[in-house]
């Protein structure tokens, strides 16, 4: 979908997405932020650059950064409380409540529950408010059945909105306008229609509110807009609140964008041997986390290579962004639990085998595990029942519809890496392999394409190439 973006922060006018989405598949930030004229944007650059040298003082409304990162975890879920739903994935457009099936992958899904996020519009879910007043809820009601039937925790975020909140007609339901942003006269509407969610499924304690900002970019400022959607957040806070106060709310769901070394296009407040932060991504979260009414967490997303797609880095290198930006959070929310909404490690196009994209993912939740992450929602691939996908969680009808190695290694973090674990301190003799541990249990992963020999903890080890192997202790 190409949009026309946001005019002004309080116009009433249409405001479409940034990003793409195809046939109501999630759209990952694979385009840059329109250019604004260059005379203006070199003034702005320009006295931004004299503004931080002189004063330290930040894009943003000024709200101060991170003086010192949060240190690296000992514990699993830093901020988080027991029972905390920490390790699961997001349904999409294709997935097992469609005819409740693949039946083995239900099976399989039961024996390990884990948390399982649901949008309440797109991505598999019809309009629930195609006119003011009128719920539509058959859609939602069989995805929570096959959440329900397969013990998964449920969460829900909330996006995105009917038609008629954001310009378009009652009763109409226009696919792909999904991405645009609600008009702020219709700010009470959404936080009614969250609480209409929440007394419909009272078994959901968890909520985030809205996905990536869609739609709440501001041209004329070359940034976010970050008070129209802390606007939006505070109300749906309040509404959920008002229905059960136990319910958790978390946002601002801000995609994290980096440049990669070299590729800076502006002072960034977070950089690393991956790259630097997009300042105006940091600018928001900082905002929000000043005028925010309240919140149970901070949820962000990202990818962990940078936008520049042209430049390849080395995709396990990369991945201590994930630790390095939750490390940051922390230290930003002051106790607040960390919660990636999705994460993305694979670049496009992709050459990799199943081993590799195996290892690759595994040593990402090693990350988010050591930077203190409480939660990380893997965003299942689209296919249909019949085709192969790589990286799904389970496979189609025509291979027995079960588990894939991706569902298992979610599984197993479920399992032994609940929130609350202590971690144990075990190293690998060969910087090549990664390992993870907790008392009974430990994962190691060949970051390599050859076959690789370790020693852990004075007992060797030999792996295949890009071999992925969960070793009691």
């Amino acid at each position: 979908m190409d949009a026309h973006p946001r005019s002004e922060p309080s116009s009433a006018s249409a405001r479409p997405a940034l990003f793409h989405n195809r046939h109501g598949r999630h759209g990952r930030p694979r385009q840059r932020l329109i250019l604004i004229a260059l005379g203006a944007a070199l003034a702005v650059l320009l006295t931004s650059a004299i503004v931080v040298v002189v004063t330290g003082w930040r894009p943003g409304g000024g709200e101060p950064g991170v003086s010192a990162p949060a240190p690296p975890a000992t514990r699993v879920g830093a901020g988080a409380p027991g029972r905390w739903p920490a390790w699961g994935f997001t349904h999409t457009q294709n997935t097992v409540d469609r005819q409740q099936g693949p039946q083995q992958a239900l099976t399989d899904l039961t024996a390990q529950p884990i948390p399982q996020v649901t949008p309440i519009m797109g991505w598999g879910i019809d309009n629930p408010m195609p006119r003011p007043g009128e719920f539509d809820w058959s859609s939602m009601d069989r995805r929570m059945a096959t959440i329900r039937q397969t013990k998964g925790t449920p969460v829900v975020t909330l996006c995105c909105s009917p038609d008629w909140m954001k310009g378009g007609p009652a009763g109409n339901t226009d696919w792909s306008r999904l991405e645009l942003a609600v008009e702020p006269k219709h700010f009470d509407d959404f936080a009614k229609l969250a609480a209409a969610v929440a007394k419909r499924y009272p078994d959901v304690r968890y909520y985030t509110v809205w996905n990536e900002f869609k739609g709440f970019w501001y041209p004329p400022g070359n940034r976010w807009d970050y008070a129209g959607y802390t606007k939006l957040y505070n109300k749906v806070y309040a509404a959920l609140k008002k229905v059960n106060k136990n319910i958790k709310v978390g946002g601002p769901y801000m995609v994290l964008n980096s440049n990669a070394p070299g590729r800076q296009n502006g002072p960034s407040e977070l950089t690393g041997s991956w790259g630097s932060m997009d300042q105006r991504d940091l600018d928001a979260i900082k905002y929000w986390m000043k005028h925010k009414k309240g919140a149970d967490f901070l949820a962000v997303d990202g990818h962990s290579m940078p936008t520049q797609k042209e430049i390849r880095l080395n995709e396990f290198q990369v991945l201590s962004k994930f630790s390095d930006l939750t490390r940051w959070l922390r230290a930003l929310g002051k106790g607040l639990p960390v919660w990636w909404a999705e994460w993305y490690v694979e670049p496009v196009p992709s050459d990799w085998t199943d081993e590799r994209r195996g290892a690759v993912f595994t040593a990402a939740m090693m990350e988010f595990v050591r930077g203190g992450a409480a939660s990380a929602y893997y965003w299942s691939p689209q296919t249909t029942t019949t085709d192969d996908c790589p990286g799904c969680l389970w496979s189609g009808t025509a291979r027995g519809g079960g588990a894939t190695p991706t569902l298992g290694m979610l599984q197993n973090f479920a399992r032994w890496f609940p929130p609350g674990t202590p971690l144990a301190d075990v190293t690998s003799s060969n910087p090549a392999v990664r390992v993870l541990a907790q008392r009974q249990q430990m994962v190691v992963v060949n970051t390599t394409a050859q076959p690789a020999q370790t020693q852990l903890g004075g007992s060797p080890l030999a792996l295949a190439p890009y071999e992925v192997k969960w070793i009691s202790r």
